[in-house]
């Protein structure tokens, strides 16, 4: 199931959201180089999140391939602000293009009842929250963590929490049928949560790269966890009127 857009009006322009768009485009082409070897492999090496080195679990020079053209060297020097950088790293285009598709989808209404600045913090808090549940995972992995996925994961639990009823339409995909087909946002979510939950239990522990399913989880119920206390209560009263308004020109055509 892939989200295409949603019935759900938003007030204001999504500048913290957009924002962070640019952001994550700008260094997928000036610092990963457009994804290509060998500066993307060192852009991981560098600005990635590895949980045995923030917690200074590995040996000195320790060392780990991460793809034909690059082997990152790790040293013992604790890089705190790969907590940071490392949510505005990508692994490949579907990577950086699957996670600015999601949260061009569900961070403007999140955003609208927030305000930019508030937003902006929540999203960095979600993505915090994101690294260290996969840092508790398997706290002495030499792979590098990137991605903005587990900030955008508390984005999409936000939304579940503060829009469940409204509408995602959705692209499905079942062997050689596909359809598009508009679902309430609960179902939608929450069926991507289930399958995080269901990734992530196998790979607790695991030492190979892969899908960071911990971040996802960490990130979504941080997200649920921290809505209430950065939502502006008038914005959200506004926004109610809004939609109910808009469902009401909808009932009527």
């Amino acid at each position: 199931m892939f989200p295409l857009n949603d019935e759900n009006p938003t007030i204001n322009i999504a500048w913290s959201t957009i924002a962070i768009i640019l952001i994550n485009l700008l260094t997928w082409v000036f610092i990963q180089g457009f994804g290509t070897d060998p500066t993307l492999g060192s852009s991981l090496c560098h600005y990635g999140l590895i949980p045995g080195n923030l917690l200074g679990n590995l040996e000195q020079d320790t060392a780990v391939r991460l793809s034909e053209y690059h082997l990152c060297t790790i040293s013992n020097d604790i890089h705190a602000l790969s907590l940071l950088s490392s949510m505005f790293m990508h692994g490949s285009w579907l990577h950086i293009i699957g996670n600015m598709w999601f949260l061009w989808v569900f961070g403007d209404n999140v955003e609208d009842i927030m305000g930019p600045g508030r937003f902006l913090i929540f999203y960095l808090l979600c993505g915090l929250g994101a690294a260290i549940a996969q840092i508790l995972s398997n706290p002495d992995s030499v792979i590098p963590m990137v991605g903005a996925s587990g900030a955008i994961g508390g984005v999409m639990g936000a939304y579940a929490l503060l829009y469940p009823r409204a509408h995602v339409h959705t692209f499905v995909f079942l062997g050689f049928y596909a359809t598009t087909v508009a679902v309430p946002a609960i179902f939608m979510l929450g069926y991507w949560f289930v399958l995080q939950i269901l990734g992530a239990v196998p790979s607790l522990g695991a030492a190979g790269g892969g899908v960071a399913f911990w971040a996802h989880v960490g990130g979504f119920l941080t997200g649920i966890g921290l809505v209430k206390i950065f939502a502006k209560n008038s914005l959200l009263d506004a926004h109610r009127s809004l939609t109910e308004v808009h469902r009401s020109k909808h009932r009527l055509l």
